[in-house]
């Protein structure tokens, strides 16, 4: 798919194709919400779940995240734990972390090490 070569060789930060993935309507809402975190950036779940003004379903939006079938066009690599740690990625937690160091070098925005 030619949107995602030009995302992993740094030239997309946002996709324009037709989404669609089965889901329940709170799954549906949860990657729109999804959607709308910057690239490059960082949400926690918590921070997540008030901005759909629904902060006691943390635990369901959370889950909601782990059913999103599309990884990168739908960022919810974007969504960490509430202490900055990687939590939570059903690609694996590597894929997690590469995502968001490949945004931060392209950005210069996030940071998931310190370089030292």
């Amino acid at each position: 798919m030619k949107q995602l070569k030009e995302y992993f060789e740094g030239e997309r930060k946002e996709f324009n194709l037709p989404l669609k993935q089965r889901g329940t309507d709170f799954q549906q809402l949860v990657w729109q919400e999804l959607l709308t975190i910057p690239y490059g950036n960082t949400i926690t779940y918590s921070r997540q779940s008030h901005q759909m003004k629904n902060p006691l379903a943390i635990r369901a939006i959370a889950a909601a995240n782990g059913k999103n079938n599309l990884w990168v066009i739908v960022p919810c690599h974007r969504v960490i734990g509430s202490n900055g740690s990687l939590t939570g990625y059903a690609g694996g937690l590597w894929r997690k972390k590469w995502l968001l160091d490949h945004e931060a070098r392209l950005t210069g925005v996030g940071q998931t090490t310190l370089p030292f």
